[in-house]
C-alpha cells in the first residue's frame, strides 16, 4: 500500500476532524455548572435542558482550539479550521439539543444519527469553506471512525461514571 494513500485516506483525516472531537469530548470531563440557557424556554420547552453548560461549552472550545495550536506547527492553517471545527461542533451539539426538546425527548434519551454525527457534520460544514478537507477516502474513513468512536468513547465514560447513559 502507497504511503502517500495511507496519509490521505487515514492519518491527515484524523489530524482534521481531532479538533471537532476534542470540542466535543471536553464538556464531558469539564462540563457542569449553569445551564447554557439558563433555565430560559422557548414555546414552553427548555432551550436546551440542564446537561448544555456554560462551563461544557467554554471547554469545548478551548479544547478544539488547543488541539489546533499542538497542529499549527505542522499544518499552520490548522488553527483557523481548529476554530471553525470547534464552533461547528458546538453548534451542532447544541442544534441536537434544541430539536431533542421541541420532540419532547427526555434529557439524555437517545437521538439515532443526530447525537452520533450532529457535531461531525456541523463542524464540517463550519470549516468547508477554509478547504484542506480529506478526498473522498478520508471522508469515507471519517464517517465510519466517527460511529466507532463515538460508541466506544461514550459506552467508556459511562463505566468510567462520567456519563449517565452510554450513548
Amino acid at each position: 500500500m502507497d504511503i502517500n494513500f495511507i496519509y490521505l485516506t487515514f492519518i491527515y483525516p484524523i489530524i482534521y476532524i481531532f479538533p471537532s472531537y476534542a470540542a466535543n469530548g471536553a464538556p464531558i470531563l469539564f462540563g457542569g455548572g449553569r445551564p447554557l440557557d439558563l433555565g430560559r424556554k422557548i414555546w414552553g420547552k427548555r432551550i436546551f435542558g440542564d446537561n448544555k453548560t456554560i462551563r461544557g461549552t467554554a471547554s469545548a472550545l478551548l479544547a478544539g482550539v488547543g488541539v489546533g495550536l499542538i497542529e499549527y506547527p505542522f499544518l499552520n492553517y490548522m488553527i483557523a479550521i481548529a476554530v471553525m471545527m470547534a464552533l461547528g461542533a458546538i453548534a451542532g451539539d447544541l442544534v441536537g439539543s434544541f430539536v431533542k426538546r421541541r420532540l419532547d425527548y427526555k434529557s439524555g434519551r437517545s437521538f439515532p444519527v443526530m447525537d452520533q454525527y450532529g457535531f461531525f457534520v456541523f463542524a464540517l460544514v463550519f470549516s468547508f469553506w477554509l478547504g484542506h478537507m480529506p478526498d473522498l477516502y478520508g471522508m469515507a474513513f471519517l464517517v465510519v471512525l466517527t460511529g466507532a468512536t463515538h460508541v466506544l468513547t461514550n459506552v467508556g465514560a459511562h463505566r468510567l461514571r462520567l456519563k449517565k447513559v452510554p450513548w
